[in-house]
Formats: C-alpha cells, sequence, structure tokens
C-alpha cells in the first residue's frame, strides 16, 4: 500500500476488487485523482473487501471509496458489502467502475445487483470521477435542512 499526497486535503481510498490483478488502470487513476489535489490511499491490486473498510478505520477522512473491477466479477467480491455496512464499517460512498460482467456487455440487471449489494455509484469509465467526487463533497457540505 502507497499513500501519495495530494496539494489539498481531500483524501480517497482506491483499489482493485479481490480477484482482479489489473494494477494499469489503478495506477491511471490514481494519477488523475493526484493531478486534481487528492491523496489517495491506494490499496492496489486483489483487495479484499475488508481491507479497504480496514482503510478507511485508519483514514476516516475519506470522502470515498473507489472500487474497480475489470474481470467481470465484481458482484462476488463484494458479496460482503452488505454485512460490513450492518456492521458499521464502509460508511463512505462506494464508487464502483470497470468492466462489471462477465460478458460483453453490463446489463441494468448487472448494475441493480450491485446497487442492490449497497454500491452507490456505478461509473461506465474514469473521466466522470472527480466530477463526482467534487459533486459528493459539495452534497456533504451543504448545511441540514432545519425543521420546526
Amino acid at each position: 500500500m502507497d499513500t501519495l499526497h495530494g496539494r489539498s486535503e481531500r483524501l480517497v481510498i482506491l483499489g482493485v476488487a479481490e480477484s482482479d490483478a489489473h494494477a494499469v488502470a489503478n495506477h491511471l487513476i490514481a494519477m488523475q485523482l493526484r493531478e486534481h489535489g487528492f491523496t489517495v490511499v491506494n490499496l492496489g491490486v486483489c483487495t479484499p473487501l475488508a481491507d479497504f473498510a480496514d482503510a478507511l478505520d485508519r483514514h476516516p477522512r475519506a470522502e470515498a471509496v473507489l472500487i474497480g473491477s475489470l474481470n467481470g466479477h465484481a458482484h462476488q467480491d463484494l458479496r460482503a458489502l452488505p454485512e460490513l455496512r450492518a456492521a458499521g464499517r464502509l460508511r463512505r460512498p462506494v464508487v464502483l467502475g470497470g468492466n462489471l460482467s462477465v460478458g460483453s456487455r453490463t446489463t441494468d440487471a448487472d448494475l441493480q445487483r450491485l446497487r442492490d449489494l449497497g454500491v452507490d455509484h456505478i461509473l461506465p469509465d474514469a473521466g466522470g470521477l472527480v466530477l463526482l467526487l467534487d459533486m459528493l463533497d459539495a452534497a456533504a457540505r451543504e448545511p441540514e435542512p432545519q425543521h420546526g
């Protein structure tokens, strides 16, 4: 694991799903995020979901947990997400991207299965990642509505 320091206080946890050893996209995404001022805690490839939760425990100010999967086995790799969340872990947005199902195309049913596990955001490519993180950051900074 390496921690790469960006120019600001923004921090994300990045890694590749447990059954996946594709490293190139992971490093390119880390570079993109650093160029936009993020500190990236990069867990690398073949990362069990519990390791993402442990990293978030060590870095509680992280804005999001970013998981890549290119081998099509994202659903299997993320099957422990509901249990971890029920235990109070991984309490940040989970963003998933890559090739998310086995076969030539990901269907709406494949995406729904991932959302049903608790994946908060699914990106077809990394091009929209910084914008999504900026939108999540802006939403988190909005004051809570006052009732009464």
